[in-house]
């Protein structure tokens, strides 16, 4: 693609252009810390029901772009919505989070009932969104990866080390293998569709990818991502693929070389000079501010800001978190952040 012709300056790095200054969005940018979204959710209900009400997963999705002017839109919904069209029951439970039934760690996957058409109102989303978007503005939808995902549909809730997925990956291989091929063909279809209805790019959410040896690393992370990549890649060729596969330190060598992406996301804990180092010159990279520098503002959030800026001006770079806003994040801090990144203060 020309990056002269791409207006939108998030999707021209993603190309691979170098602006004077990088563009900026933020992970969970729709979320819990705006009171406009809390008050939406209070007058909907729960957040699954928040997610499959499109008009209302629209609204959230704008919320941030309408107060702050971000450089990119991230789709409102959540990585199990794909295990929840695979035929799982998904709820919520206040204050617990996600759970998941029948879990796969005592049930088997051909028992489920597959409900792709659970995925409809997220594509709606996309479509409402999309008509509603300037065209500076990147629009990104997304998915969770096949490893972090298998977490929660083989023990049905999220966990603190992932044991359940990592026993029976160990333990019973091919009956993992299986589950995870499950998830790369309806993730697959479920990105190509988010695209047919407007998104620019798409990112891979591995959240967990660092509870995993080198080893199972390759075979459950970089394996099942260069699968998608690929086979988004065949019908969408120009549409960008962001990784992120927190906690994966230095692997993020082997991630990048071997999921064929076309930008990484880096996690607080890297040493953005290390990545600049490390990481072929060429390839973007998005990150990767401790939301906690976030929360503390003032001087402290201003050095955060002016190292990553330093360390990666001289590659195509995205403005990021290196994970997700937190809910007691000051707006007045994301404003500061904003004009921090922008060169406005």
């Amino acid at each position: 693609m020309d990056v002269s012709s791409v207006t939108a300056p998030l999707l021209g790095v993603l190309h691979g252009h170098r602006p004077a200054r990088p563009p900026l969005w933020l992970m969970r940018q729709a979320g819990r810390y705006l009171p406009e979204y809390r008050a939406l959710r209070a007058d909907k209900g729960g957040f699954l029901d928040l997610c499959y009400d499109s008009d209302a997963a629209a609204e959230v999705t704008l919320q941030p772009i309408r107060r702050f002017g971000f450089d990119g839109a991230i789709l409102f919904s959540d990585i199990l919505v794909v295990p929840h069209a695979l035929g799982q029951t998904l709820w919520f439970e206040t204050g617990e989070g996600p759970r998941l039934a029948p879990p796969l760690v005592d049930a088997n996957l051909k028992d489920l009932t597959p409900q792709p058409d659970r995925l409809a109102p997220v594509i709606e989303t996309v479509r409402k969104v999309k008509a509603a978007l300037a065209p500076e503005t990147t629009f990104l939808g997304f998915a969770g990866s096949p490893w972090t995902v298998a977490t929660y549909m083989v023990a049905g809730q999220g966990s603190r080390d992932h044991a359940a997925a990592r026993r029976l990956a160990y333990g019973d291989p091919v009956r993992f293998a299986g589950i995870i091929e499950a998830i790369i063909g309806a993730t697959i279809d479920y990105l190509c569709a988010q695209i047919e209805a407007g998104v620019d790019a798409v990112q891979l959410f591995d959240s967990w990818s660092g509870s995993l040896s080198p080893e199972q690393f390759r075979q459950w992370v970089i394996a099942p991502n260069a699968t998608i990549v690929a086979g988004v890649r065949a019908r969408h060729p120009n549409t960008p693929i962001i990784g992120f596969p927190k906690g994966a330190g230095a692997k993020l060598i082997d991630y990048a070389a071997g999921t064929c992406v076309d930008a990484l996301g880096l996690d607080e804990t890297l040493d953005p000079v290390w990545a600049n180092r490390e990481l072929p010159k060429d390839l973007p990279v998005q990150g990767n501010l401790d939301p906690l520098a976030l929360i503390a503002g003032g001087a402290t959030l201003d050095r955060a800001v002016d190292n990553i800026l330093d360390a990666l001006s001289g590659r195509p770079h995205i403005f990021n978190l290196g994970h997700g806003i937190l809910p007691d994040t000051p707006i007045a801090h994301v404003e500061q952040l904003v004009a921090r990144v922008r060169g406005e203060q």
